[in-house]
């Protein structure tokens, strides 16, 4: 089911100010679509609003080609799934999951079927005898999920369901949410504040803040062509480095002139109208390059502050000589003294420029 948002705002009695507005956005049978922002960015609330469980103030919403704006709720052929489970503790795990479809009053061998193929599906069949307080929260999880899956609906709706599970758990659940997203073919919404969930499951992400949405695409458009400097920062774990300055020469030279860059000739194209004004200059952390020998070119040095050990990589947090924090990442093999001097360099292919009065992307 393709689910189209038209102009849409949302304005609460009593307000000023339009918490969401002008929300345009294309969601194409069996996408998985992730709604991603920080806290209060408004996902919940568009979320709500795809549900029927908010009034929408403007615009127009599409499943389809049929406008839902007023339809209510339980005629939309929808099922969501929260962050607490919100299963009825009295009832067992196979009550939980035949809740709705008693509640349609469906047939008995058509319950059990749905029950148990979901169930298989979830690999919860050994716990359908069981009340929730005696199962697992990622197990929990899973039943609440089975119950929206009987349903059979044309959109799922997802409104943080793995917050409450621990950091491997929510690993785990990742992969089976994709596979089961994979096997049901069902269009899916989810919502959530976490990059990584956004970034390893979502056909489409959908970035928002303050009630607006600042990128739509695929994933990998989010790291590689940020449309402005909130989505740069916000995609990625470090977080994109950005040092502020103007185009000299068509070279990037930062305000206090400790980081000088030149562009490569496509980016030189594009920062050609920008000759003497103020841009940002943005690079993520593992796309630095440590320089052993004498400074060449587009190198600085930085004072190593602190070092994160995680493994396969190590976080270097470092120092310019005026202050100035660079976050880099490099493999974790290699040889790092908090403390010492280094020079680094820039991989002229990763440069990603904004313009310093709008930060939007220099294109």
């Amino acid at each position: 089911m393709k689910v189209t948002l038209k102009d849409i705002g949302k304005k609460y009695e009593g307000r000023e100010e339009f918490t969401l507005r002008n929300i345009n956005l294309e969601i194409e049978d069996k996408d998985f679509c992730v709604i991603l922002g920080p806290s209060g960015c408004g996902k919940t609330t568009l979320l709500r609003m795809i549900a029927g469980l908010n009034s929408i103030t403007e615009g127009d919403l599409l499943f389809g080609e049929k406008r839902m704006n007023k339809v209510p709720s339980k005629d939309r052929d929808i099922a969501m799934v929260f962050q607490s489970y919100a299963l009825y503790p009295h009832m067992t795990v196979y009550d939980n999951m035949a809740f709705s479809l008693n509640m349609r009053r469906e047939r008995k061998s058509v319950i059990d079927e749905r029950v148990r193929e979901a169930a298989e599906l979830l690999q919860i069949t050994s716990y359908l005898q069981s009340k929730p307080s005696d199962i697992s929260g990622g197990q929990r999880q899973r039943v609440a999920l089975g119950r929206a899956m009987v349903r059979k609906p044309k959109v799922f709706l997802m409104d943080e369901p793995l917050s409450n599970l621990d950091a491997k758990l929510r690993e785990h659940m990742r992969v089976e949410l994709v596979r089961l997203h994979k096997s049901l073919g069902t269009t899916s919404i989810y919502v959530t504040h976490d990059q990584t969930e956004a970034m390893t499951m979502a056909t489409k992400i959908v970035l928002m803040n303050e009630g607006k949405i600042q990128q739509d695409g695929k994933p990998e458009e989010f790291y590689n062509r940020p449309a402005n400097i909130f989505v740069a920062r916000f995609i990625g774990s470090p977080t994109m480095n950005i040092f502020e300055g103007k185009i000299e020469n068509g070279r990037f030279v930062s305000n206090d002139s400790y980081i000088k860059a030149e562009p490569k000739p496509e980016d030189k194209v594009k920062v050609s109208g920008y000759e003497g004004k103020r841009v940002s200059l943005g690079i993520r952390a593992e796309r630095f390059r440590r320089v052993e020998k004498e400074p060449l070119g587009d190198t600085f040095e930085c004072e190593l502050d602190v070092m994160e050990m995680l493994g396969k990589e190590k976080i270097l947090f470092t120092k310019l000589p005026n202050g100035q924090d660079i976050t880099i990442s490099v493999p974790g093999y290699l040889d790092y003294v908090p403390g010492n001097k280094y020079m680094f360099g820039f991989d002229l292919d990763a440069l990603h420029f904004f313009d310093a009065e709008t930060g939007l992307r220099i294109n």
